[in-house]
């Protein structure tokens, strides 16, 4: 939102109301919290003196830096009194997990700021000022809902559909295995069959996807991922007996940035969390390009990766998603961290992956920084963990840290 100027944010709801939740309070909450936090870094470092170069004139401006609850007219001004009375608070707890708050000061030139829009919402385009002459950053909330709890959308067209509310992000249960990818890449082809021949198009499409990724180890060239050491902040991966990550997990984020931890080539894409020998990467990228890691866990139950030889260097555990199995990631952590512990004594590179590398393999990789690492980020084999009490909020810390990385 900062880089371009703000964003569209689209959800739907399936109780027949004009907006869900997450427009009417959640993201306005958040927008509210992150205002607050910006607000209070920059009057921080107006008071200290430590502007940085070129930003005097922005953090100038801080103290009319808009950081009050903006919520939708419906919110009864009860629960509006309610919310702003928890803001200083959820702001302390940002702060506190560890949040990058000084790139995000200098990132978002103006307060962030919710607007509504539905279909009932009615906009003279004449009326609408450049957005550049707003003294806010929109957050512009789209409700594709709409506002009776009537289950089919007609249209004017030749066609018809069966509209269900809130079921965009359940893509499981209507996509028929079709990714965004390949929607877009066939989108023409798709909407030109028309409903009679949408299922029978897309089966196609998905099957052929299937077969070509099947096929793509015997002609896709090996690549090397390489390992990223942050030495550019005078660490090595290691340090006497133990593995130092770059960034402590309760270090000053302002004072050290990640290092770029993002290797990419021809489209394989790992993430070195720090110098702690774990990366974290999707299967369907990272398949050909294991040539550089000394050991694999592969947690994605739809996909398989060649093992290596040794059978200490590959385990295979298929953790389905929640929404299949509640306790499907449960069951394996033990597994896992024991299989990360063995290989991490003995200094080997570890790729942890999942169908997209956003999901299970990052829970995974927390599990393990929390289990077998200590505050400051040393590898200790456990020992921190067994002398502390492991709370949500140091929970949230290693988590906001994973994702600097990843």
């Amino acid at each position: 939102a900062g880089e371009r100027g703000g964003c569209i944010i689209v959800d739907s709801t399936r109780k027949g109301k004009r907006f869900p939740d997450s427009m009417a309070k959640t993201i306005p909450i958040w927008c509210c919290v992150l205002n607050r936090a910006i607000q209070r870094h920059r009057l921080r470092a107006i008071n200290q003196a430590v502007v940085p170069n070129g930003d005097a004139e922005e953090y100038s401006g801080s103290s009319n830096w808009d950081s009050s609850v903006h919520l939708p007219v419906w919110v009864l001004e009860t629960e509006k009194n309610a919310i702003e009375g928890h803001i200083e608070e959820w702001a302390d707890l940002f702060e506190s997990c560890g949040a990058d708050i000084h790139s995000l000061a200098l990132g978002l030139q103006k307060p962030l700021r919710p607007l509504w829009i539905s279909q009932n919402t009615r906009i003279w385009l004449n009326e609408v000022p450049d957005h550049q002459l707003w003294d806010f950053t929109p957050i512009i909330l789209v409700s594709a809902s709409a506002s009776g709890a009537v289950a089919t959308q007609r249209t004017a067209s030749e066609f018809s559909w069966r509209y269900i509310p809130g079921a965009g992000d359940d893509e499981e249960s209507w996509a028929r295995g079709l990714t965004p990818t390949l929607f877009w890449k066939h989108s023409y082809d798709l909407l030109d069959g028309g409903p009679d021949l949408c299922n029978q198009l897309v089966a196609d499409i998905v099957e052929k996807d299937r077969v070509y990724r099947a096929q793509r180890g015997e002609h896709s060239p090996q690549v090397i991922v390489k390992h990223v050491k942050c030495s550019r902040h005078g660490l090595e991966p290691y340090t006497g007996d133990h593995t130092i990550i770059a960034q402590p997990m309760n270090s000053n984020p302002s004072t050290i940035a990640p290092a770029n931890t993002q290797y990419s080539n021809g489209g394989h894409v790992v993430f070195w969390i720090g110098t702690s020998n774990l990366a974290v990467g999707s299967t369907m990228q990272v398949a050909d390009g294991l040539a550089d890691m000394d050991c694999i866990l592969n947690c994605d139950s739809t996909s398989r990766l060649p093992p290596s030889s040794s059978e200490d260097s590959y385990l295979e555990l298929p953790i389905v998603g929640s929404k299949d199995e509640r306790f499907s990631l449960l069951n394996n952590l033990p597994k896992a961290v024991s299989f990360a512990k063995k290989n991490l004594i003995a200094r080997r590179k570890m790729l942890l992956c999942c169908q997209n590398g956003e999901d299970i393999s990052i829970c995974v990789a927390l599990a393990i920084i929390t289990r077998l690492f200590s505050d400051t980020g040393c590898f200790d084999c456990g020992e921190s963990f067994m002398r502390r009490d492991v709370t949500k909020l140091e929970m949230r810390k290693r988590l906001v840290f994973i994702c600097k990385y990843a």
